[in-house]
């Protein structure tokens, strides 16, 4: 585990870039994480978000720069990375044959926990999650909202260093969503890191230490969310997002729609 005495940063993205031939998904992104820290990635469509994401989790190479995990690149061992790593994706994409504790048990055991650990946190997770009825059920007839529920224990039940959650409310209940917001604070508090993918300002406001915002593949701007609204001058997440990256006509672009629909 993450030493939380550690005083340099764990997670290190250098100078990150990846092209598809000669379209530029992102273009020198950089940022670090140290023990504690919940980072919220925001940006509009397009942004470079999902491709950020892809290279943290060592699914795509970085056509430049690199992502170090304790000063080392991820790719020298990207088993031994994903084992200190819980990931949520945007789309719940599960084996529909498998029944919830099924899945569970391929996840603790690919992630080589040992049997007894693995089956009592099953059951533990399971129960706290609401999820306990249905565990022999496949997940094909899981509604979105459980299958999301799945993939959160999935992420949280081997205890990792580093959580990557991307979207990680869709589909889930106002009582899941409380609950998610205030796991976030306790791992934050035991000196977790989190990097936290998502559209839904209010929610990234009540947990983030800091921001990462992208814009057209590039960094708008980067570093702790309470001295981003010193210097802004705004109070809110939402206003600093309207600022920095937002259209100057979304009300005017939202009074046109009304016009459009209120017409004869």
């Amino acid at each position: 585990m993450v030493d939380l005495a550690k005083s340099g940063p764990v997670l290190e993205v250098k100078g990150i870039s990846k092209f598809y031939g000669s379209v530029r998904a992102i273009q020198d992104v950089s940022f670090s994480l140290v023990p504690g820290q919940v980072l919220a990635c925001l940006g509009p469509n397009g942004s470079g978000k999902s491709t950020t994401i892809k290279m943290l989790i060592g699914l795509v190479k970085a056509t430049s720069g690199e992502v170090l995990f304790e000063g080392k690149d991820i790719h020298r061992d990207l088993p031994a990375y994903r084992k200190r790593l819980g990931y949520v994706p945007e789309e719940a994409n599960l084996y529909p044959h498998l029944t919830g504790n099924e899945f569970l048990n391929m996840i603790g055991t690919l992630r080589l926990m040992p049997k007894p650990q693995l089956e009592m946190k099953i059951d533990s997770l399971l129960s706290l999650f609401r999820l306990y009825p249905f565990r022999h059920q496949v997940l094909g007839l899981y509604s979105k909202g459980m299958r999301q529920r799945i993939l959160l224990i999935a992420a949280l039940m081997d205890n990792p260093d580093l959580y990557i959650f991307d979207e990680p409310l869709s589909g889930l209940d106002v009582t899941s969503v409380l609950i998610f917001r205030n796991l976030i604070q306790s791992l934050s508090a035991r000196g977790r890191m989190v990097v936290y993918c998502s559209h839904l300002l209010e929610q990234i406001e009540h947990v983030c230490s800091h921001l990462l915002i992208l814009a057209n593949g590039q960094v708008v701007v980067c570093g702790p969310a309470e001295e981003m609204r010193e210097r802004l001058g705004q109070a809110s997440l939402e206003r600093i997002f309207m600022d920095l990256v937002a259209d100057d006509g979304i009300v005017r672009t939202a009074n046109n729609i009304i016009e459009v629909i209120a017409s004869p």
